[in-house]
């Protein structure tokens, strides 16, 4: 009786522990195939937000294959914050002054984005406060850069009904101001944007100063002092002619509190740890730097994004056991010794980015001086060589990104030469070979 009632016993036992072990098999099979997909909210798919969004996309997918994201056009960031809220999305571009729900946190700070406003150089425009009465083309209601707009026309005292304001899409925007439709056009916008670089090519279209940012931080803390630097969107004929003043804020990667922590931080170590890559494949993301601290803007940093942020972080007292043993008179000394090093190296930096442009300007000069198509394919070799050795100074902070910045306007004025000298040039062989051909037939025909 003893011995049936063993067996009894065990059977179930056995079954139970089987089916266990099977459904933990199944269960790990299935999480090592799974592949999560986040939806990328970002901006007008002919904007920033979404060619950086696409750009993030390819290198994170090259990087894990476990994670896809899907890339999703929309009006701004207003309505990306309303689509994480709506669970249309997991994941957000939008500007550091967006205002975020305490549901919404930081993934990262990306790249600075600047208010541009350009104008009809025939209408007299040379300040904000002289837009008054004038057609004013807007982005779409529900982006970033017409709730900005509001702040600056609250700032500057004009009234809703002192002037008119035209919400229109990015292309319509730029057809209404180079057709005069509009006397002027606002955009909160990456600098070197080629948009903005093929308006201001139109002698007739101007860039205009936004100054007292000063003054504007007191309304928006997230916006910051900044400048167009001169020759940002022409290196010949500098457009704007001289440095000038306005304000910016930063493109923001966000994202719910609920999504998975592991993801996150995936994603965050891949945005920075292949940098270089995404670089390639976006010249915006040469401007993403580590935060300084994870606490130092007003809006919490997802967990997952935290962990990677901290994690090579040493504690309290291995990190200051050396500073506070020296005592102040030490820490003084070597503050003053730091800051003179750090003048040194940013303008070691500085000369060296210097050199890459004169050598860009010296092969544009040739660009121009091109006789043949082959002589044009050997200085396009020579272009991508310096752009390799731009890419490696830039990784091993031997350049700074505000030097990369200003290095990739020559850059793209150099590319967009050698297409329209190859254009030249093909169209003169063609019409030599339809004359040499011509004269042949000729001579067969005596």
């Amino acid at each position: 009786m003893k011995k049936l009632s063993y067996k009894k016993i065990t059977l179930p036992v056995l079954i139970i522990v089987i089916t266990v072990l099977i459904v933990f098999t199944v269960n790990w099979i299935l999480n090592h195939q799974k592949v999560d997909t986040l939806i990328l909210a970002t901006g007008n798919e002919k904007g920033q937000y979404y060619a950086f969004g696409k750009a993030l996309s390819k290198v994170v997918k090259k990087h894990n294959s476990k994670i896809n994201i899907e890339v999703l056009s929309s009006e701004g960031s207003k309505q990306n914050v309303d689509w994480l809220k709506k669970e249309k999305a997991q994941l957000a571009i939008v500007q550091s002054d967006t205002l975020l729900s305490p549901s919404i946190e930081v993934v990262s700070l990306l790249f600075p984005e600047v208010f541009h406003l350009l104008v009809r150089e025939e209408k007299g425009i040379k300040s904000f406060s002289d837009l008054k009465g004038k057609k004013i083309a807007l982005m779409s209601k529900k982006s970033g850069s017409y709730a900005l707009f509001e702040v600056l026309s609250h700032h500057y005292g004009l009234k809703p009904s002192e002037f008119i304001p035209l919400s229109m899409s990015l292309d319509e925007a730029i057809r209404a101001l180079e057709t005069g439709k509009v006397d002027a056009m606002f955009q909160v916008i990456a600098l070197g944007n080629p948009n903005i670089t093929r308006l201001l090519q139109n002698r007739n279209i101007e860039l205009v100063s936004i100054d007292q940012g000063a003054a504007l931080q007191l309304l928006v803390p997230a916006l910051e002092n900044t400048i167009i630097p001169k020759g940002t969107y022409n290196g010949a004929i500098p457009i704007p002619e001289n440095d000038l003043s306005t304000v910016g804020v930063r493109a923001t990667l966000v994202t719910d509190r609920q999504i998975e922590s592991s993801l996150i931080y995936e994603i965050t170590r891949i945005l920075y740890e292949a940098r270089n890559e995404l670089v390639k494949e976006n010249v915006q993301a040469a401007m993403i730097s580590l935060p300084n601290s994870t606490d130092q803007i007003g809006f919490a940093f997802h967990p997952g994004a935290k962990t990677y942020y901290d994690h090579d972080r040493p504690s309290f007292i291995v990190e200051y056991a050396e500073p506070i043993s020296l005592g102040m008179s030490v820490v003084v000394l070597c503050f003053s010794g730091l800051w003179q090093l750090r003048i040194w190296i940013q303008g070691k930096k500085k000369n060296r980015a210097d050199v890459y442009n004169i050598q860009l300007i010296e092969l544009i000069e040739k660009i121009n001086q091109a006789q043949n198509l082959k002589e044009l394919r050997e200085i396009q070799v020579q272009l991508w060589e310096i752009f390799e050795k731009v890419i490696i100074d830039l990784d091993y902070d031997r350049i700074s990104a505000e030097s990369f910045q200003s290095f990739t306007f020559p850059w793209n004025v150099a590319l967009k030469s050698i297409h329209h000298r190859e254009t030249l040039l093909s169209t003169i062989q063609d019409h030599q070979l339809w004359k040499d051909n011509s004269v042949a037939k000729n001579h067969q025909n005596l």
